[in-house]
């Protein structure tokens, strides 16, 4: 994995962990785009689909006001040319551990999208 790739990643895990919305905006594009089954499931109207960082940061806003011991674990990280696959274990206390997927796109060194997967 490149410098550079893996250095965002880093950054993106610490702005999770730490609740940092402002590190984790600096990361994504202006327009960039999310798909996560869990917006889907808490915002049907989304269809697990949102559009730039204003909906971003509503929605990790949301996230971390109601998971405030939200925790992503790192297991496993591939990258190739302009995109990560990023395995981690999502923790919240009184919760199932979750295993997850992500892939990161990245344009101009920015994630451009991004999309979750988890059962």
């Amino acid at each position: 994995m490149s410098n550079t790739l893996q250095q965002a990643l880093n950054q993106w895990f610490e702005g999770f962990n730490t609740q940092n919305l402002d590190l984790l905006l600096s990361l994504y594009h202006d327009d960039a785009e999310h798909f996560s089954p869990k917006l889907k499931i808490r915002q049907p109207e989304t269809q697990g689909f949102i559009k730039g960082k204003a909906a971003l940061r509503a929605w990790w806003h949301d996230a971390f006001e109601r998971l405030p011991e939200l925790h992503y674990e790192p297991t496993y990280s591939i990258a190739e040319e302009n995109r990560i696959f990023v395995e981690y274990v999502r923790t919240v206390p009184g919760e199932d551990e979750l295993i997850v997927g992500e892939v990161l796109f990245f344009k101009n060194g920015l994630i451009h999208r991004s999309k979750v997967f988890h059962s």
